[in-house]
């Protein structure tokens, strides 16, 4: 994939700041955009983040975190953290997962990212979301199929949620060895499949998604 030029990567951040640019217009700054990470694995947590972006400040490159490089998901990350407005990250482990359900602890991690902000003295005045509708919060909800190519803020939220959760697999790698989760992160892949033929199941798996090996 070729490498954008200054202009191609301003021209494509002001591309992904449409929605933000509506809101901003009708006089609401404070804009969160939220995303997850880890809806799909069989291993640990379900990461949600919330971002609130300075309209000040650009921070090119960002694009929905799975089609980022490792590398630039890396570097970006505490680029975000310095520069948004506002931010938080929280995960809903794995015992979690398997008593409310999947989509459910996505949102209470979602829900409580928000409260997060409150607390900060950052209420949004309006949540993007990809493609989730998450109630409760008191506040506007914008989901946007494919919100994390679509919204600069969302995109934002998505590289804190998966560089965050990359982490926490990284270091679940070493505190249970032969899964392979610092390369699979969780994943369903045929090596973790075999692990678990091999070694059963660790406390960071979803006994829900793996009910075929109990």
């Amino acid at each position: 994939m070729a490498k954008l030029t200054q202009e191609q990567l301003i021209e494509k951040y002001e591309q992904l700041s449409e929605f933000e640019k509506i809101y901003l217009s009708k006089g609401i700054d404070l804009i969160a955009g939220i995303d997850e990470a880890g809806r799909g694995p069989l291993a640990g947590p379900v990461v949600a983040a919330a971002c609130i972006l300075d309209p000040s400040v650009r921070i090119l490159g960002l694009d929905d975190s799975k089609k980022l490089t490792e590398k630039k998901r890396e570097a970006l990350f505490p680029e975000i953290k310095e520069k948004a407005l506002a931010y938080s990250v929280v995960r809903v482990e794995a015992d979690v997962i398997d008593e409310i359900n999947i989509l459910n602890a996505t949102k209470k991690a979602m829900r409580q990212c928000v409260e997060e902000l409150k607390a900060s003295g950052h209420c949004p005045g309006v949540l993007l979301i990809d493609a989730v509708d998450l109630d409760g919060t008191g506040i506007e909800v914008v989901p946007i199929i494919k919100g994390d190519a679509r919204s600069n803020s969302i995109a934002a939220a998505s590289v804190l949620a998966k560089v965050t959760r990359d982490h926490i697999m990284t270091e679940y790698d070493s505190v249970y060895p032969g899964y392979g989760f610092a390369k699979h992160k969780g994943y369903g892949t045929k090596d973790h499949y075999t692990a678990l033929r091999e070694l059963g199941m660790s406390p960071i798996h979803r006994r829900s998604f793996l009910k075929v090996m109990h």
